[in-house]
């Protein structure tokens, strides 16, 4: 029997539309499996339908093609055998109009040929047959794609965890009934989740694995290009294979009782989390990150570590969504895959980016940006201040981006530690709290503007003002005198 040309849609089992009460149908013959499925419906009443048929089809017939003599000869087993061979899955006979039952001769015909006959009343339309064959099929593909969501949403939320490749084993072997595994390059299982099948399909499943990992059982292949995915069935377990991170030999192994096309999707959605997850292990990417952190939290200086993160000079860019809300994990690692960096850290209200300096940070559309001055690694933490205070301002003046100016000015004249020293003793009298200068700072670099003052920093107009008077007053100055904003300015920014 030819392998039917299936929709893409899910088959309905017979028994699904056996027990459909409006339309009456009765199986009179042939086996009851309930594992028999039909893909259509397909009316005719050609003596011979084989050319007609594809495969998966309930045959529906009212039996006009059959002559009158047709019982003592050969015609029902010809014509039984012919709808077998072209794959037919059941068929159905109409009690009217020709025949008020169905001929004995048909029903020992299906028997013979197992091939199930049901009895279709004169009330029952071969029309309604249909539509009730694809209202079924709707109704099995809304459930498949609901399983296929509700799937791709834990495995997402699986690649999430602090132990992700495990998660998301475990999820996927969950999901499709079975067993998952990964082997690595070697061929060796490195993490497994679920029911283990038996010791033969594990084995073949392993073979399976060398045939789309260039790194795995590279003997059991033959030449050429492997595949991204190779499928086998060990008596009744269906295994199936998936390469991940190209070029590394990693491979996903699937082991379930049945293989269907909502398994195939959430085995290829788990293979592309799982490819993102090996993929970063196998380049080191991951491993170097993690080895910064290490040196970092034991007291590595930055510029130490900096060649682990493979960048020297680097601006800090800080971004806030244009919208009242927090920014999420996948939404601050796009903002780092659009400036270019994967090195991204997600704050309460704030995402702060490490890009090289070669890269220049463009506006990004939803985003507010500030952006320091281009610095080595020892300087991280001033540019981290310049870029948090070009944020500010960038928000304050609405603009989607905002760099620290680096020209040089007239400041840059006074010697270093003359400058620190001036300014400590100018601004003594407000050192003690951090707001206050802060507010004078941010006031003073927006032209003395209460409003945009306020929306840079967060708080209410009327407490910008207050913070500036009372800056004033420990000061004991004017600051509505240019020359004395400037001399703060100075203090201020050193």
């Amino acid at each position: 029997m030819p392998d039917p040309s299936v929709p893409p849609t899910p088959p309905v089992p017979l028994s699904a539309l056996l027990a459909r009460e409006d339309l009456g149908l009765h199986q009179i013959a042939g086996p009851t499996d309930p594992d028999i499925v039909i893909h259509w419906a397909h009316t005719s009443e050609m003596a011979d339908p084989y050319p007609y048929l594809l495969g998966g089809e309930l045959l529906l017939s009212a039996g006009v093609h059959i002559p009158d003599a047709a019982g003592t000869g050969t015609y029902f087993d010809d014509y039984v055998s012919r709808i077998v061979a072209a794959g037919g899955a059941a068929l159905g006979f109409g009690l009217a109009p020709v025949h008020d039952t169905v001929p004995r001769a048909l029903v020992a015909a299906c028997d013979t040929y197992g091939l199930p006959l049901l009895e279709v009343p004169p009330q029952t339309t071969f029309s309604g047959i249909a539509r009730a064959v694809w209202q079924l099929m709707a109704q099995a593909r809304l459930a498949e794609l609901r399983r296929v969501t509700e799937a791709q949403q834990s495995l997402a939320a699986a690649a999430s965890r602090p132990d992700p490749v495990p998660s998301v084993l475990r999820q996927l072997a969950q999901r499709v009934g079975g067993w998952a595994v990964l082997f690595g390059p070697d061929g060796g299982e490195i993490a497994e989740a679920g029911r283990a099948p038996t010791t033969e399909a594990r084995k073949a499943l392993a073979d399976l694995s060398g045939v789309v990992a260039p790194a795995v059982a590279a003997s059991s292949r033959a030449a050429g290009p492997a595949p991204t995915s190779a499928t086998d069935t060990v008596a009744d377990t269906h295994l199936a294979t998936y390469a991940l991170s190209p070029g590394h030999g990693f491979v996903l192994g699937v082991a379930a009782t049945h293989r269907d096309p909502a398994n195939h999707a959430i085995a290829s959605v788990a293979a592309v989390l799982l490819s993102l997850l090996t993929g970063e292990q196998q380049s080191g990417t991951g491993a170097a990150r993690t080895s910064a952190l290490v040196r970092l939290l034991l007291g590595a200086a930055p510029q130490d570590v900096a060649p682990l993160l493979g960048t020297g000079e680097s601006l800090v860019v800080h971004a806030r969504p244009d919208t009242p809300t927090t920014p999420d994990p996948v939404a601050a690692s796009a903002l780092g895959t659009a400036l270019g960096s994967p090195l991204v850290d997600l704050a309460k209200d704030v995402v702060r980016v490490l890009v090289p300096a070669d890269r220049t940070p463009t506006p990004q559309p939803g985003w507010t940006l500030g952006v320091s001055d281009p610095v080595a690694p020892a300087d991280w933490p001033a540019a981290d201040t310049r870029a948090a205070r070009a944020l500010a301002r960038a928000r304050a003046t609405r603009t989607a981006l905002v760099r620290h100016g680096t020209r040089p000015g007239l400041a840059d004249l006074v010697p270093h530690d003359e400058a620190e020293a001036h300014a400590r003793a100018l601004l003594q009298p407000i050192a003690h709290a951090p707001a206050l200068t802060e507010t004078l700072r941010t006031w003073l670099s927006l032209h003395g503007s209460w409003d945009r003052t306020a929306v840079a920093l967060a708080v209410h107009r009327n407490t910008v003002r207050q913070r500036i008077a009372r800056c004033a007053a420990l000061l004991d100055t004017d600051l509505d005198d240019p020359d004395v904003r400037m001399e703060l300015w100075f203090a201020l920014r050193r």
